[in-house]
């Protein structure tokens, strides 16, 4: 190989223009609207809040015509073909489910579901409805994401034997990572990106090995887990709300390294390493602006009559949730919706 792969991304500009609602209206609809506007002809409808001053004050600052004060209101409206769904983890579930039933595609932000049964019920309502529906797992729909899809699928790295990944940040003490009744604990938001990312390479585990540590707030503060595959392989995770890591990932093979420099869920360099030197595939390190190669994806898949995306498939988030699964029973982690609701 003299060259790493160039990726196979279509121009997100070329994508058939669908008509988006966004349900939810935070930090992260906040990005995705923006840079979607900005690097795609994808047209924003209609948003949705739980409050109509909200949804208006949303609606005036990225020119979207139609503002509702319900989430029903915004799935019901005519006028949207796919609802992006960004509210907070604990209900991606049920307005998954809310869209899907009113006959509305669905790209959901991460995780799909708080675990990996919610997740089948997002991926059973959809196919009864004959509906498209995927996990907004930004990384895996961009360039940097199709050279390495590109270099495992070829074989450029040999047998892989270890996967290792981590991703720690720190945040504000009223940031909603510390509430318990959000789900809170960096497992299922940062550590999504480096579950998921082994889970992506190595593929569901045979075995899983956990422990976290808790934090005053009452959520785990970080975590570490070894996931085995049935060979033997290794996959490490680390994710820590204490501070900003490198967040890094490497991918250790028989005939090669491959190594993405933090922070590798975002746009920025694939590294290979292998007996004949070094090859690097580069991209400007952009950030966020990235999140809008989904957002051109899901129109092509759509328009195409498809239900589902390769780049992240619903199995594949199913896969990753059920890991996240397994790394809370064997480290003690339990969310809200598992503990009893009183009747009275």
């Amino acid at each position: 190989m003299r060259a790493l792969p160039e990726p196979r991304i279509p121009d997100p500009r070329t994508a058939p223009v669908l008509r988006w609602g966004v349900l939810g209206t935070g930090w992260i609809a906040e990005r995705f609207v923006d840079t979607v506007q900005r690097n795609t002809s994808q047209r924003f409808t209609a948003v949705g809040s739980r409050s109509q001053d909200a949804a208006d004050r949303f609606a005036a600052g990225h020119g979207i015509a139609r503002a509702h004060g319900s989430y029903a209101a915004l799935v019901e409206d005519p006028q949207v073909d796919v609802v992006y769904v960004a509210s907070p983890h604990t209900s991606h579930r049920d307005h998954a489910l809310l869209a899907l039933e009113a006959g509305k595609h669905v790209l959901v932000e991460k995780p799909l579901a708080l675990d990996a049964a919610q997740a089948g019920e997002i991926a059973a309502a959809a196919g009864a409805r004959g509906l498209f529906a995927a996990e907004a797992l930004w990384t895996f729909f961009l360039p940097r994401y199709d050279v390495v899809r590109q270099l495992l699928g070829s074989g450029a790295l040999g047998t892989v034997r270890s996967v290792q990944a981590e991703y720690g940040e720190a945040f504000a003490p009223d940031h909603r990572i510390f509430r318990t009744d959000l789900a809170g604990g960096p497992l299922l938001d940062l550590g999504t990106y480096p579950l998921s990312f082994v889970t992506w390479v190595l593929g569901a585990p045979e075995t899983v090995l956990a422990t976290a540590q808790p934090h005053p707030s009452g959520v785990h503060g970080q975590l570490a887990a070894l996931l085995t595959d049935r060979a033997g392989n290794q996959g490490l995770v680390h994710t820590t709300l204490y501070g900003f890591t490198p967040t890094g990932a490497t991918v250790v093979g028989t005939e090669g390294v491959l190594t993405l420099p933090g922070p590798f869920p975002q746009p920025g360099p694939v590294v290979l390493d292998t007996r004949a030197g070094r090859l690097t595939w580069t991209e400007p390190a952009v950030g966020h602006e990235g999140l809008y190669f989904e957002a051109a994806e899901v129109a092509r898949r759509i328009a195409d009559g498809h239900t589902d995306t390769p780049l992240r498939t619903l199995p594949d988030s199913v896969v990753t949730l059920a890991a996240a699964d397994r790394i809370r029973a064997r480290s003690g982690i339990v969310f809200p919706h598992e503990h009893p609701v009183p009747t009275s």
